[in-house]
This record gives structure tokens, C-alpha cells and sequence, in this order.
């Protein structure tokens, strides 16, 4: 006797409970996290606020390369690689170094004054969320990017695909009404409770879990990244302004000194490019390095999707190239600002508000759907015949 074929409803449920009892763990653990790295900016200026502000009296701030110099003599062996300045004149600086040439670590990020290069200690809580953010990227499991994490975790990103496909499907109402697709029904008891409170968040949060779910992807799985690059930026768009730079770099004369050219196109930025910038990140060329790159934004503007640039000769100082997000595509504007886009600040602060509690909600729905499958399985077993003396009556009964 050939076995039942069983139904594409039934396939599909399974598949959501078997993906839930697997993937939804890992989910919850990547959403919690997810959510802490939402605010992972401001928890950070909370914590280090007593090195954020300097005092200015009568003082003049040094410029970049004598600041990066005297920052460099107290580093012991660590080298500067990155400024980020502020117009505030009561800030202070955020100092990067560059990487470990033995070991390709980077080593903890500091904060400076300004007017004289004194360092007043290292960020609160780098540290912390480099684990964080290597626990919701990796699971923290050995290898990094190249290791079982970065499979686990794309796996799951595709889970949550699958979730969102599945759940709608599932609860796919015979009856179209507003208030059965959005609104829970709370009064009812048991399961239905359960049920109804697990499927109308999900189809609330559906849109950002399939924006947060995309963007993930392009992590762990280059060629989804690359297909997303082609769908939104077109055939190499995104690297033709840089490749420009760089060959403009090339054919410049090299007449005169490092530190000159930092200084020079610093002072070049102000006046020019950099006038109305309130932050600015200024990337120290290497020694084999053409160009120097400084990314800023608009002054009373956080927004990620507002992020300048302009590039300077490494060897002269002089202006290559500039680029304003007002004038930049916005599928360009969005793979190039992808963590934002996954983290929601690339919209707004009200949508990376609304990521940070779907975030927030992703353990709710592995509680929820936990809670609904051991429900499930107890009713199942309360209909189970309970002994041997069973006839066949009551096994039709129990399994209608």
C-alpha cells in the first residue's frame, strides 16, 4: 500500500517547527545581539563620557600629522592609521590604529586631545562589543569569517526566510479582515492565545525581518552579495570613482613629504570640501598608499546615509576627487552603507528604533513557538490511546 502523500500545508508546518526548534535558537541568540549592536554607538558615548569633552582655553589644535606624531610616541610601537575630528572645539578625537603586521589584530581604539596629543585612555567597551559582534556574526566559534560560524549563521539567515515565507502561508486567513491579520486575540485561552500572539507579530515585523534577512546574506554568501551589487548599483558603478582616484594618485608627482601632504589636504578639506562637515574621518596613507581619504558628515547630521568623501593625494595634498551622498544613486548608497541598512539607522532614528525591538522580539518568537509545539505535543498525547486494551474504535477515535 503506497504511503500518503501528505499535504503541501502539512509540509510546510513541519518545516516550520523543525526549523524553529533549530535555527529559531540561534536566531534568538543573533537577534538579542543584534539588538545591543543597534545602539552600540551611543551605550559606547555613554560609557566613555568623561573622555568625550576637553578643555579649549587659549589653546590652538594641532594639525593631523603632528597630532598623529605625538600620539604615535606615546602608543608604544602602535601606529596611527585613523583620526576622527569633530568642530566642536571641546571634543575630543577617537584614535584607530592600524593593524598588527604579525598578528592582523587591531589594537584598542583611544581617546586624544586635540590641542596638545595627550591620550586619555582607551574606548569602555570596544572590547565588549567586538565579542558581541563577533558572537552574533560567528558565534564566536573559531575561524571567524572562515570558519562554521559564517555557515551557521547565513543558514540561518535563510531560515528566516523560510519563517516568513511558511508563517504567512500558514496563517493565510479564509476571511480578509484587518483585524485577523494584525490585531492579536488575546482573550482566548490556551494555544489560540499562543498562536494568535506568535502570528500577528511576525506579520507585523515581516517587512523588517526580510530586509534585516537580505542584507545578512550578503555576509556569508559573496555571491548573493555581488548579485545585490549588479540588481542595485549596476555593472562596477560603485568602483569607478575610486579606481579614478587611484590612477589620478598614481600620475601625480611625488614632491613632497608625508606629513606635508596629510597637513596640506586637511587644510585643503576645511576650506573646501570639508566647510560644512560637523565629523570627519581622516585615514592616514600608508607608505605604499596613493591617497588619502577623509569621510564626513554635515554638521548636526548622524545619519549613516549622508557619509561624504574626498580623497587627496597622498604625495601633494591635492584635491583627486569628491563625492556627496546627494548626489550618489540610492541603490549605490545602500551597499555601500549595508550595516546600516541592516541595522535600520540607514533610515532614520524612528526605523532603527522599530530593527532594535524586532531584534528584541526574534527570542520571543523562539519562546512562543517552543511554547506552542510542547502544547501541541501534550494535546496529541492526551488523545493517544492510553493502553494496549485500545481498540480499534478508539484508535480512529484518537487519530480522526
Amino acid at each position: 500500500m503506497p504511503l500518503p502523500i501528505p499535504r503541501l500545508r502539512t509540509v510546510l508546518f513541519r518545516l516550520h517547527w523543525v526549523l524553529g526548534l533549530t535555527a529559531g535558537l540561534v536566531l534568538a541568540l543573533m537577534g538579542l545581539t543584534g539588538a545591543l549592536m543597534s545602539y552600540e554607538e551611543a551605550i559606547t558615548a555613554a560609557a566613555n563620557r568623561d573622555r568625550l569633552a576637553v578643555t579649549v582655553g587659549d589653546r590652538s589644535a594641532l594639525p593631523p600629522a603632528a597630532l598623529a606624531a605625538r600620539i604615535d610616541a606615546q602608543a608604544g610601537g602602535r601606529r596611527v592609521s585613523a583620526l576622527t575630528l569633530s568642530d566642536d572645539p571641546a571634543a575630543s578625537i577617537h584614535v584607530r590604529f592600524a593593524r598588527d603586521p604579525a598578528t592582523r589584530e587591531r589594537p584598542p581604539s583611544v581617546y586624544a586631545d586635540p590641542y596638545d596629543g595627550a591620550l586619555l585612555g582607551p574606548v569602555r567597551l570596544e572590547a565588549a562589543f567586538a565579542t558581541v559582534r563577533d558572537l552574533h556574526r560567528w558565534l564566536l566559534i573559531p575561524g571567524g569569517s572562515r570558519g562554521w560560524g559564517r555557515t551557521i549563521t547565513g543558514a540561518c539567515m535563510l531560515a528566516l526566510l523560510a519563517f516568513l515565507g511558511t508563517g504567512l502561508y500558514l496563517r493565510w486567513p479564509r476571511v480578509h479582515r484587518w483585524r485577523i491579520w494584525l490585531k492579536p486575540s488575546l482573550s482566548r485561552p490556551g494555544r489560540p492565545r499562543w498562536w494568535s500572539l506568535h502570528a500577528v507579530a511576525g506579520t507585523w515585523l515581516a517587512p523588517v525581518y526580510l530586509v534585516i534577512a537580505l542584507t545578512g546574506l550578503t555576509w556569508s554568501y559573496p555571491s548573493f552579495k555581488d548579485g545585490a551589487t549588479w540588481l542595485l548599483v549596476g555593472d562596477g558603478a560603485a568602483a569607478k570613482p575610486a579606481r579614478a582616484g587611484r590612477k589620478a594618485a598614481r600620475e601625480a608627482p611625488a614632491d613632497a613629504s608625508g606629513p606635508a601632504a596629510v597637513d596640506r589636504a586637511w587644510a585643503a578639506f576645511r576650506t573646501g570640501e570639508g566647510r560644512e562637515a560637523g565629523v570627519a574621518t581622516l585615514t592616514l596613507p600608508d607608505l605604499d598608499a596613493t591617497a588619502i581619504r577623509i569621510r564626513w558628515l554635515p554638521k548636526g547630521v548622524d545619519g549613516p546615509g549622508a557619509r561624504n568623501e574626498a580623497r587627496y593625494d597622498a604625495a601633494t595634498g591635492a584635491l583627486l576627487g569628491a563625492e556627496r551622498a546627494a548626489d550618489t544613486p540610492l541603490g549605490r548608497r545602500i551597499m555601500e552603507n549595508i550595516l546600516e541598512v541592516h541595522r535600520g539607522r540607514f533610515f532614520g532614528d524612528l526605523f532603527a528604533l522599530l530593527f532594535c525591538l524586532a531584534a528584541l522580539a526574534m527570542p520571543g518568537f523562539a519562546a512562543t513557538g517552543l511554547t506552542l509545539y510542547v502544547l501541541r505535543r501534550r494535546a496529541a498525547a492526551r488523545r493517544r490511546p492510553a493502553g494496549p486494551e485500545a481498540g480499534p474504535a478508539t484508535l480512529r477515535a484518537a487519530n480522526p
